[in-house]
Formats: C-alpha cells, structure tokens, sequence
C-alpha cells in the first residue's frame, strides 16, 4: 500500500493543543469532549460500531449534521500523552484512498478520542 506522507521533524516534536487548536498544516480539528459526547448521544452502547483492540469506536453526528465514526481511547489503556500526540500528527499526514480521513482529536484528562469520517456501507476491498 502507497501512502502520501510527509515528515517534519520539527512538527512533531512541536506540542498539539488540546484546546481547539487546528493542527499545523492539516485540516484536523481539536474536538471539545462535550460535542463528540452529543454527538455520540453519551457514547450509548446502540451507536458503538467495533473495536480496535482495547479502544471502542461509535457513531456520531455533530451538530452541523456530519456523520462521524469517534475512537474512544479505553481509560486503561498504557498509551501516554506523547505517544498519543505523535499518533495524531502521523495519521493526520497519512492520505490514501483506502485510509479513513482524520478530521480531529480529542483530549480531555486522560480521556483521548480520534475523530474519523463515517464511511457507511463502506469497504476497502471495493475501493471507493
């Protein structure tokens, strides 16, 4: 699989905001916890759509009508803020048609989300 990626070191070694700061030359938004738990209706169990090993993924809708799929991080989960930081500016440089856009992130305390675009009936092997 090819993949349009570009690195900067210095861009990744630069802090992500958790306050509503646009990551430097993406379009991936930082998301406020509150509109991700509307949107997910409180992450009820009915719009949970799969998992991704430990982390849980659900469905949501954002208030200006935007279908999205939230990666809820599980509570327990080993992976730090660092880590987390550097998964947000990897995948927010990844591009491909079989890859899932990242629109945003999310952190609040040691709650950490990935926002991705809803695909609907959508699958890799039939390419887009």
């Amino acid at each position: 699989m090819e993949a349009n990626v570009s690195f900067d070191e210095q861009e990744i070694n630069q802090p992500i905001n958790s306050q509503g700061a646009l990551l430097q030359g993406t379009n991936v938004i930082a998301y406020d916890s509150s509109d991700l738990t509307a949107a997910t209706n409180n992450f009820l169990l009915t719009n949970k759509i799969g998992h991704d090993g430990f982390d849980n993924v659900y469905k949501g809708v954002l208030e200006n009508g935007v279908e999205i799929a939230v990666k809820k991080q599980d509570v327990t989960s080993h992976q730090g803020f660092t880590e987390f930081e550097n998964e947000v500016k990897l995948i927010a440089k990844l591009q491909h048609r079989n890859l899932t856009k990242l629109l945003g992130y999310c952190i609040n305390g040691t709650e950490k989300f990935l926002v991705y675009e809803f695909m609907a009936n959508y699958s890799l092997d039939k390419g887009k």
